[in-house]
């Protein structure tokens, strides 16, 4: 499946770091869980509507880009933080797997194979992020999320921690660090140009199911290149 990359006896230096929405899985896991959120109080949608504006014109205001404006956590204002908790794992175990490709559970099961530890790294909703790490049998995961995740959400991301474009970089240099991985022997999975900037960091980037720009970045860095679609 690789076979640029010699194994040889490092794999306790070695790490995969997965993004989630459109690499290990093909759909949208934070949208999924939004979208029963909504069906199940439709007071929400109203509510989560208005806050997701004020928050996308708000970081505009604010100098963000519209990538990051857009990303606001305003469509959970006033959920609690237990509510998503709730939500997450029926939804990961009884909808999203189903939406995780079998190319993706061969790529585990390899890495797995190779003594290899699995991270995943997504700006997904931290609720959310561990549920589908459960399913998916990761070793870590780092989500969207504060430290602590108690009573109602306001929507808004101040404290933290946002592993989002250049923000999944250093979380991925953290856990390196911390679990003694040698980075260029590490693999780093996305589908967007977004997360190049993690994958960059990595000896051995993997672009998954990447739209034009990204194919003609991985074709010029010699990247490998991987279709997992359902």
């Amino acid at each position: 499946m690789y076979d640029s990359y010699n194994a040889e006896s490092m794999s306790g230096q070695v790490a995969a770091y997965f993004d989630l929405d459109g690499t290990l899985l093909d759909s949208s896991s934070e949208k999924t869980l939004t979208v029963h959120l909504a069906k199940k109080r439709p007071w929400r949608i109203p509510v989560g509507t208005v806050m997701w504006t004020l928050g996308l014109v708000g970081n505009l205001l604010r100098g963000r880009s519209l990538y990051d404006a857009a990303r606001n956590r305003g469509h959970f204002s006033l959920a609690s933080w237990k509510v998503l908790e709730d939500y997450s794992t029926p939804i990961a175990e009884n909808q999203l797997k189903q939406k995780i490709p079998q190319e993706a559970w061969d790529c585990l099961t390899w890495h797995r194979n190779q003594g290899h530890r699995l991270v995943l790294v997504t700006a997904t909703i931290a609720p959310m992020a561990e549920a589908m790490a459960a399913v998916l049998g990761m070793d870590a995961v780092y989500g969207c999320g504060p430290e602590s995740r108690n009573g109602m959400m306001s929507g808004s991301e101040i404290g933290w921690s946002v592993p989002r474009r250049k923000g999944k970089v250093p979380i991925v240099q953290q856990d390196a660090d911390k679990n003694g991985h040698d980075l260029s022997q590490c693999f780093g999975y996305g589908n967007t140009m977004a997360d190049t900037w993690f994958m960059r960091i990595t000896g051995n980037p993997i672009a998954v199911n990447p739209g034009a720009k990204m194919t003609k970045m991985a074709t010029e860095q010699g990247w490998q290149i991987k279709s997992w679609k359902i």
